[in-house]
C-alpha cells in the first residue's frame, strides 16, 4: 500500500472516531502508538494527523503532541453560519451566471446521485463544487475550500449516521437547482441557507448523542 493510501486509511479511521465521540477531546494521538495500531510507519500517521489538524479535529497539546480538539456546539454553529452565508452567495451568483448548459450538467449530477449504489457524500461534494464553478468567483471558491476542510468531516458523517438525511438533502438540492434554473438569485440563496441549516441541525443532534456532551 502506498504512503498516500496508508495516510488516507488512518485519516478516515481517526476522523470517524472523533466525529462519533469514540475518541474524546483531549485524548492523545501519539504517532508511535498509532503507527503500531495500524501496522504502519510513522510517516503516513504524521500526514494523517496533519490533515486532521487542518480540518480542526485535532490540535497540538503539551510537548507538541497531537490531541483531539474539543469541538463545541458553539464552534460548529459559528463554522456553519459562515459556511451558509458563503454557500448562499455562491448559489445566488450561480443563478445569475450559469448557462442552460451548466443547468443541464448540474441536473445530471443530481440524476446520477439517484442511481442505486451512489455514494451520496461524494455526490453532495460534486453538487456544491459545480455551484462554485458556476458562480465564477475564484476568491469565493478559495474561501469555501478552507471551510470545506473544516466542515466536511461533519457534513459527510450526517449521511452515514442519519440515513434519512440523504432523502431530505436530495430534495433540498432539487429546490436549489429549480431556483437557479429560474434565475431566482434570492430564492437560490434562501434555499441554500435552509439547506445548510438543516445539515447543522442534524450534526448538532449527532453531537448531543455522543457518549459525552459538547459544551
Amino acid at each position: 500500500m502506498s504512503a498516500t493510501r496508508s495516510a488516507d486509511q488512518v485519516h478516515a479511521a481517526l476522523s470517524a472516531q472523533i466525529v462519533a465521540g469514540t475518541l474524546r477531546p483531549g485524548d492523545p494521538l501519539a504517532e508511535t502508538a498509532l503507527a503500531a495500531q495500524f501496522g504502519l510507519s510513522r510517516t503516513p500517521v504524521r500526514e494523517a494527523l496533519q490533515r486532521l489538524a487542518g480540518e480542526g479535529l485535532v490540535e497540538r497539546g503539551p510537548r507538541r503532541a497531537f490531541v483531539v480538539r474539543d469541538m463545541t456546539t458553539d464552534a460548529l454553529r459559528h463554522l456553519f453560519e459562515a459556511l451558509a452565508e458563503l454557500e448562499a452567495l455562491c448559489a445566488s451568483l450561480s443563478a445569475l451566471r450559469m448557462t442552460p448548459t451548466d443547468h443541464a450538467l448540474l441536473a445530471g449530477i443530481l440524476d446520477r446521485d439517484d442511481l442505486p449504489g451512489a455514494d451520496y457524500a461524494q455526490a453532495n461534494i460534486r453538487f456544491h463544487g459545480a455551484l462554485r464553478q458556476g458562480a465564477g468567483n475564484e476568491v469565493l471558491a478559495d474561501l469555501l475550500a478552507d471551510l470545506d476542510r473544516r466542515s466536511l468531516p461533519w457534513r459527510n458523517a450526517q449521511f452515514q449516521k442519519r440515513a434519512a438525511r440523504i432523502a431530505t438533502s436530495r430534495a433540498e438540492h432539487r429546490a436549489i437547482l429549480a431556483a437557479i434554473t429560474a434565475r431566482d438569485a434570492d430564492g437560490a440563496a434562501d434555499r441554500m441557507r435552509a439547506h445548510m441549516g438543516a445539515s447543522l441541525g442534524v450534526i448538532l443532534e449527532m453531537l448531543a448523542a455522543r457518549p459525552y456532551s459538547a459544551g
